[in-house]
């Protein structure tokens, strides 16, 4: 169910006596007085570390929330017309089956049929993977979204790399790219104004513009990012169990997920899984694999193998995991982390002096990476699967996906 909309950002519910024991994450050097040598001291973390999500999402205050908007932005979420050759919707990378993500490693986008892992190029095909694993739209209303701090939803951070901000504009970046929904039906200098243009001349999206947004002439690109934009600001999942503990629910979870929660604080993963997203939405290199279905090595962020640390929100429907999608499931990630912790870098174009100082603090115990796992689990909950069955433009609903 659709949390109530608030125009104020929410602020965050986190419980103040909590009785989970404090836990130790991660390390810091001290010389010795006597010595001089550097040793490890250990630094106390709780579990004030994490949050529970806010149950109401912030919205920016050039596009308010309404029905009609939302409806606008649900049907052209599912809308097939949107991409180059019509065979492709927001929704086939990012489906509710799968998360409101799709299942695969790296996705396939135009010129292909199918549906998650079973989805196939086409014969013939010049079309590449998309670069990266499919990110889920659950909960990015609340990208961006820290411990102590306000978030601006104009300026929330979207993607893997951070080129786009805010929901409106992230909305735009699949409709342009060749692999996701352009293809080669048209530049891209082209696509934007092609697609609108299309939305002109089907009467049912005449008449949803119309109620949607009180102009001459509604349908416009800026009009189309913020209809989409109001459809995901509904995908919210903010009652996970964990959400319900921090709430004061202490029933919430058992004792055996208590200890998860522990040895998730005790081995470090705090340090970036943090907050009510349980992402502090920095950019890190912490040396994962590349997938090599991508032609040339993916080195993120200004080269450097830096990507954003991904929320760990719905894991469970989500998969696979990293931005290579290389993992397919969560004890295989603890256990590139437990590498990780230990020195070891999976991936051969990043060496020591370029990963992150932070992956010095993780202790990964194998041990505990069920116990994790279980914790990790609490953080599921239920969302809007609602799919419609028919959109205006007369396609297939989600696109080529059966």
């Amino acid at each position: 169910m659709v949390s109530p909309i608030l125009r104020k950002y929410a602020t965050y519910l986190i419980a103040a006596a909590l009785m989970v024991p404090a836990v130790l994450f991660s390390c810091q050097d001290i010389p010795s007085e006597k010595t001089g040598k550097v040793s490890k001291k250990r630094i106390t973390e709780t579990i004030d570390k994490l949050s529970a999500l806010p149950t109401a999402v912030p919205i920016p205050d050039d596009n308010p929330l309404t029905p009609e908007k939302i409806e606008l932005g649900r049907l052209l979420f599912f809308d097939p017309i949107l991409s180059g050759n019509k065979d492709v919707a927001c929704a086939t990378c990012h489906h509710p089956d799968f998360g409101f993500s799709d299942g695969q490693d790296l996705s396939i986008g135009v010129n292909a049929t199918g549906f998650g892992s079973h989805r196939t190029f086409n014969t013939p095909n010049d079309i590449p993977f998309v670069k990266r694993n499919s990110q889920s739209v659950l909960n990015t209303a609340f990208n961006g979204l820290v411990l102590n701090a306000q978030v601006n939803p104009s300026a929330s951070p979207m993607f893997w790399d951070v080129r786009a901000e805010s929901l409106e504009k992230q909305s735009l970046e699949p409709i342009k790219a060749l692999e996701e929904m352009r293809g080669h039906a048209y530049p891209l200098e082209k696509a934007l104004a092609t697609v609108t243009n299309r939305l002109t001349k089907i009467p049912a999206y005449q008449t949803l513009f119309k109620k949607a947004f009180s102009e001459k002439d509604p349908i416009t690109t800026e009009n189309m990012a913020k209809a989409i934009a109001s459809y995901e600001r509904t995908l919210v999942s903010n009652n996970s169990r964990f959400d319900q503990y921090m709430r004061g629910d202490k029933s919430a979870l058992s004792s055996y997920e208590l200890e998860g929660l522990a040895a998730f604080l005790k081995s470090g993963c705090a340090q970036c899984h943090n907050g009510p997203m349980f992402s502090d939405f920095k950019i890190h290199n912490i040396g994962v694999p590349d997938n090599e279905k991508n032609s040339v090595s993916d080195s993120g962020v200004n080269k450097q193998y830096s990507f954003r640390t991904a929320s760990l929100r719905n894991l469970s429907f989500t998969y696979p995991y990293m931005h290579t999608g290389k993992f397919g499931t969560l004890q295989q990630v603890l256990e590139f982390y437990e590498d990780l912790g230990n020195g070891k870098i999976a991936n051969p174009n990043v060496t020591a002096n370029n990963i992150d100082p932070l992956t010095k603090n993780i202790a990964v115990d194998f041990k505990n990476i069920k116990l994790i796992v279980d914790f990790l689990n609490t953080l599921n909950d239920n969302y809007d699967k609602t799919i419609p069955p028919n959109v205006p433009s007369g396609l297939p609903s989600g696109g080529n996906i059966k």
